[in-house]
């Protein structure tokens, strides 16, 4: 079992020069911890991010860490031109020195698509040329390539990846979507109830293995949303504040629209997600029980924690990565280091 995270970064009410830098001192104790991988997501026109541009800001974090994995998830294809994050993709692998690790997608709000100017019922199209381009990119030594939205001929391709490509993401909801990501040999995440999540590794371990059955079995991650404390009671109360800043982030720019997500469909108030089991949080032994209970029934390796949102505070977060990393990694197998 490898551990990682994941990152909204949604707004809290801090100056946004202050949430970075909060944000960036946290990820430097990830680094520092021995957790695998950072994972953010995409956003824009809401305050679900306050960062629109992932590789600027994981930029900054490739500069203050020194093993930690870096990793958009995802990258909304349709919203950026395939060449120019091609490049950009080649640049953060470098500057992370082969740390670099992408996922790819359509991009879950019609809403961020249109704010950019981009017809939202291309999305699927748009993407799948993107991402085509993006890896005739990165494993050529010259673009062609002739598609309804995007034609190239003969572009010099003068900047490559360190990595030999970097390892990709994909996100899926269900059995039926893991063929494609089998296919190009992708790492997965997945979120939902642990039933579900077995359905999906059972499924992935079956396909990949059809494809590719020499490699090593990729990561498949699931996310849940972590909070340790000293007492359960104190675990419940940090995140349930939490949750009421960060619902709101979530679903403004929908309500904005007067619509909904399709797939997500979180409570408002914090308890059902615990009772889901979507969100595990409580001391330390509470933790590790149903984390090791989850591992075991939806058979992922890889465990994905969103350890900060909302308004959580920088002491809170610290005392809870603290506690997970000392309490609960151990007991997958995973031994914390403290790196220097």
């Amino acid at each position: 079992m490898k551990f990682g995270i994941f990152d909204q970064n949604d707004r809290n009410g801090l100056p946004v020069h202050k949430q970075y830098e909060d944000r960036l001192q946290i990820i430097e104790l990830y680094d520092k911890l021995g957790f695998h991988g950072y994972h953010m997501s995409e956003h824009h026109a809401t305050t679900l991010s306050a960062c629109p541009s992932q590789n600027v800001f994981l930029a900054a974090a490739a500069q203050r860490t020194k093993r930690l994995r870096l990793s958009p998830l995802v990258y909304i294809l349709p919203v950026h031109h395939p060449v120019r994050l091609a490049e950009e993709i080649c640049m953060l692998d470098h500057l992370s020195h082969g740390r670099l690790e992408y996922g790819v997608g359509r991009g879950a709000s019609p809403h961020e698509i249109e704010a950019l100017g981009i017809d939202s019922a291309t999305a699927q199209a748009r993407y799948v040329e993107s991402y085509e381009i993006i890896k005739r990119y990165l494993s050529s030594a010259t673009l062609d390539y002739q598609g309804k939205f995007w034609q190239f001929n003969d572009v010099p391709v003068e900047l490559k990846p360190l990595q030999t490509p970097p390892p990709t993401w994909y996100a899926l909801a269900s059995p039926d979507s893991t063929v494609w990501p089998a296919q190009e040999k992708m790492n997965i995440v997945c979120g939902g109830p642990v039933q579900r999540v077995r359905s999906i590794t059972d499924r992935y371990r079956e396909e990949f293995a059809k494809r590719h059955p020499l490699s090593h079995e990729p990561l498949m991650g699931v996310n849940r949303y972590i909070v340790v404390a000293e007492t359960d009671q104190e675990a419940m109360a940090i995140g349930s504040r939490a949750w009421s800043t960060f619902y709101p982030n979530f679903f403004k720019l929908w309500k904005k629209h007067g619509t909904q997500p399709v797939n997500a469909k979180l409570p408002p108030t914090f308890e059902p997600l615990v009772e889901s089991g979507l969100a595990v949080v409580g001391r330390p032994e509470t933790v590790r029980e149903k984390l090791l209970e989850q591992a075991q029934q939806g058979a992922f390796n890889y465990l994905i924690g969103t350890f900060m949102f909302g308004d959580m505070s920088v002491s809170e977060a610290r005392t809870s990565i603290g506690l997970f990393s000392e309490s609960i990694m151990p007991a997958f197998g995973e031994s914390p280091m403290l790196l220097s």
